[in-house]
């Protein structure tokens, strides 16, 4: 059973030193890994032994980026498909192509995700393809992709999801009470509910009232589209407890694109901190959690 006790947890370990659950036959998914997090995630994984699907929105890039897995000879057992999770033609274009070489997956990381700020920036242009990918892309593929998931008939085949949040997308940054409320209502939190947020956020910055309507400060749109992530990721592990793990991951300031390379750790750093959470053995193996990262502190649950 999942467990979603609040009590003080043991160091998480590491994935080398916990009881291997997993083989070649684990099937991970990974979204946006044709660079930064998502393509050092799919390393990691193929270096532990598990077959990946390597996923890119641009096919050259994401086929350039098994290239380089093949010189580390890394390729054996990672698969390439063309994926943007904002489209959902792709995604059934995906999942269709999915079924037809897998009889079901193990883990799936939602990592695919856009920001148009940079570092010291807050422009509301592309909010709405901001919470159209990091929110609703990540939620459609998940809900056409579950229904692939590996039945639960032994503890180690709980299907595990790790959803590539943020700590900009805490409820602590939201200064909006209303809003506040309805997402802090874990009893009565839904998809419509979280929808209704985020489309009162997108009203906002259409009529130009964001600014003074509590949202969180800090890369605004991208923000409240983790905040919604967030929230789904709560309610999803809710309805599938026991079956699948669902938990978040903020990796922290980590050198990205996003980021303009700046950061306090590497990709591969982030990498290894969201592989030994996805790879927890049943024992340890949580869910409904938000988890940061930090290379010097380890890992802990916000939730």
């Amino acid at each position: 059973m999942v467990s979603s006790s609040t009590m003080q947890q043991p160091p998480i370990c590491h994935p080398t030193t916990t009881a291997r659950w997993w083989s070649k036959d684990s099937i991970a998914i990974v979204t946006g890994a044709n660079k930064g997090i998502g393509y050092a995630l799919v390393k990691r994984f193929a270096e532990l032994g598990l077959t990946v699907v390597l996923t890119s929105r641009d096919q050259s890039r994401g086929l350039k980026a098994v290239d380089s897995l093949k010189v580390l000879g890394l390729d054996r057992n990672v698969y390439f498909c063309q994926l943007d999770i904002s489209d959902q033609a792709s995604i059934r274009s995906f999942v269709s192509w999915f079924r037809s070489r897998f009889d079901a997956f193990d883990i799936l990381v939602n990592n695919a995700a856009v920001c148009f700020n940079a570092m010291n920036s807050n422009s509301m242009d592309h909010a709405e393809t901001v919470v159209k990918t990091n929110y609703y892309g990540s939620k459609l593929l998940t809900e056409a992709i579950l229904p692939l998931s590996r039945p639960s008939n032994s503890a180690a085949s709980i299907t595990r999801i790790l959803n590539i949040s943020s700590r900009l997308g805490t409820l602590d940054k939201l200064k909006n009470t209303k809003i506040k409320a309805i997402l802090e209502d874990k009893e009565r939190l839904s998809e419509d509910r979280i929808d209704m947020v985020v489309g009162v956020f997108l009203q906002d910055v259409k009529d130009g009232s964001w600014e003074r309507q509590g949202w969180p400060e800090i890369w605004t749109d991208y923000s409240v589209s983790k905040l919604a992530l967030n929230a789904y990721s709560c309610v999803l592990a809710r309805r599938y407890e026991g079956v699948v793990s669902v938990n978040c991951f903020c990796p922290g300031f980590t050198q990205t694109a996003m980021t303009d390379g700046q950061g306090k750790h590497s990709a591969d750093d982030a990498a290894e901190m969201a592989a030994t959470l996805a790879l927890l053995p049943v024992s340890r193996l949580t869910t409904g959690k938000f988890y940061a990262g930090s290379t010097t502190r380890g890992m802990h649950s916000k939730l």
